[in-house]
This record gives C-alpha cells, sequence and structure tokens, in this order.
C-alpha cells in the first residue's frame, strides 16, 4: 500500500512528461510544417525550428524542396497537321502548403494533376503553332524556347492558382515523330540537305574559279611587267655598249675597220666554206705584208 502512492507519482510524472514533449515539434529545413487542430489548418510552419503546439494538434509535414517528375508521354497535333510525340521533364515546389493540402494532399496525388494540367497546356500551345517551331528542317531557326516559355507561363499560373504549386520549369525530354511518319520526314531533311550542299559545292567551284582567273590575270601582269623591265634593261645595256664601242672606234677607226671585216668574214665562212679573193683584196691589207705574200686563197 505504501508503494501505490510512489507508482502512482511515477506514472503521472511520465505521463505529464510525454504530454509536455507532445506540445514541442521540430520542423527540417527542407520541410513545411502544417498544424492541425480537429482536421482545421491552425498555422503553417515555414522555417525550421523548434515550435510549441497544443496537446491535441497534429502537425502534416510538406516538402519544400524542388521535385521533378516525367509526365506521361503523349502524342499531340500541331497547326500544320503533323503528329508529334513529345516526353516531358516537369520540375515544381510547394509555395502554399495550406492550399497545396486541401486540394492534393500528397505529392502523388499532386503530380497526378500537374500532369493533367502540363499535357493540356502542351497540345493547346502545340496546336497553334506549326511543326517547325519546334523541329526545323527547312534550315531555319525553330521557335523552341518561346514555344517552352508559352506552355510554361500558362500552365504556372493555374498550378498556384489552383493547387498552391509552383510549376518552375517544363523541358523536352525528346521529341519524336510516329513511327509512320518518320520515313517521309527524313527523305524530306535528306532531300534539304543535299540542296544545301549542292549549293555549296556550287559556291565553293565559283569562288575557285574566281581566285583562278584572278592569279591567272596577276600572273599575266607580272610577266608583262618582268618583261618589259628585262627589255627596258636590255636596251639601257645596248646603248651603253654602242657608246663605249663607239667611243673606242672614234679613236681608232682602222681598229673599227679590221672588226666589222673580221665579223663579217666570220658571219659567212663555214668550216668548209672556200673563198678567192683577187691579191689587192682590202683583208690582205689589213693583215700585213704576210697577207700580200700568199697566193689569194684563203680558207
Amino acid at each position: 500500500m505504501k508503494a501505490l502512492p510512489r507508482t502512482l507519482t511515477l506514472v503521472g510524472a511520465v505521463v505529464t512528461a510525454l504530454a509536455i514533449w507532445s506540445c514541442f515539434v521540430v520542423i527540417d529545413v527542407s520541410e513545411y510544417g502544417v498544424i492541425l487542430k480537429f482536421g482545421r489548418v491552425v498555422r503553417v510552419v515555414r522555417e525550421p525550428g523548434l515550435y510549441l503546439k497544443g496537446p491535441l494538434d497534429t502537425v502534416v509535414r510538406l516538402d519544400r524542396r524542388l521535385l521533378t517528375f516525367r509526365p506521361v508521354t503523349a502524342e499531340f497535333l500541331s497547326e500544320d497537321k503533323k503528329n508529334l510525340i513529345i516526353h516531358s521533364l516537369v520540375t515544381w515546389r510547394i509555395t502554399d502548403p495550406e492550399r497545396f493540402l486541401a486540394t492534393t494532399g500528397d505529392r502523388p496525388t499532386a503530380e497526378r494533376r500537374l500532369s493533367d494540367l502540363v499535357l493540356t497546356k502542351t497540345g493547346s500551345v502545340v496546336g497553334s503553332h506549326p511543326s517547325t517551331a519546334l523541329v526545323s528542317i527547312e534550315g531555319h531557326p525553330s521557335q523552341f524556347d518561346q514555344v517552352m516559355g508559352q506552355i510554361v507561363a500558362e500552365a504556372r499560373g493555374h498550378a498556384i492558382a489552383q493547387y498552391g504549386i509552383d510549376l518552375v520549369d517544363i523541358r523536352l525530354r525528346q521529341l519524336s515523330l510516329p513511327e509512320q511518319n518518320r520515313a517521309n520526314v527524313f527523305e524530306r531533311m535528306r532531300a534539304e540537305r543535299g540542296k544545301i550542299a549542292t549549293k555549296y559545292r556550287s559556291e565553293g567551284e565559283r569562288e575557285f574559279k574566281k581566285v583562278v582567273a584572278e592569279a591567272d590575270r596577276e600572273k599575266t601582269r607580272i610577266l608583262a611587267e618582268a618583261y618589259r623591265e628585262a627589255e627596258r634593261t636590255k636596251g639601257e645595256g645596248d646603248a651603253q655598249a654602242m657608246r663605249i664601242y663607239a667611243e673606242a672606234f672614234g679613236k681608232n677607226p682602222q681598229l673599227y675597220k679590221f672588226r666589222r671585216t673580221l665579223e663579217a668574214y666570220e658571219k659567212i665562212l663555214g668550216g668548209n666554206t672556200t673563198i678567192f679573193l683577187p691579191a689587192d683584196a682590202e683583208v690582205f691589207r689589213l693583215l700585213g705584208d704576210e697577207g700580200k705574200s700568199k697566193t689569194g686563197r684563203s680558207p
């Protein structure tokens, strides 16, 4: 009987300690704390730390980090009636915990509703643009960034207003075509690339011929200038030689006459040539007395 009060005191102390401990809650930096009393939101804790709550209050923890998921792959029809298969990646985070808890409650439900929203907006935007806005096959730049920006802008407003979710970004993991359309598209792409290659080859051939023509023209000009310079130099040399000869021969006319005679004989006489000259020929006089004593035959 004496131990009963002691036991009751110990039990009461433990219950009191548990009650006091249950009045405190620790919120981590990666989460929101939504405090509920009988199913109604009392307050939302957005900053990490130790907080006090009522004994009957419950705490729902919501992830505040940046989250991603992959919506289901879907096929969309563009403005020019081309089917496009889009594989996307959605990045999102909770910005209004109270609205999020009231409309979705948990992450799987939120991602299903976001997936429906993203697919709806993607179909609406893609349907208002031609296929070349996402994939360019004509050699022109696409409008991919503008299209994706429009999808994000339209989906973000609805996500915040309806679910308390900030739709941060939507990215295309893969963009493909239905199997039955690939052959035609690839053939068009090959034809377009072949046209571009032919254009580049013709431009290269034209530039090649232009360079060759310019080189030939430059070659002709350089040769003409070189020939003109050579002829001018040669003429100056001949004139200088004639001047020197004239000065030399002017001082000794007999030497000039003798040299000219020898040059004439050198041109008309060959190794097997025989000529007959009279005894009083000028050449004998130039050669001296020894020439006069000969019979007049000279090889």
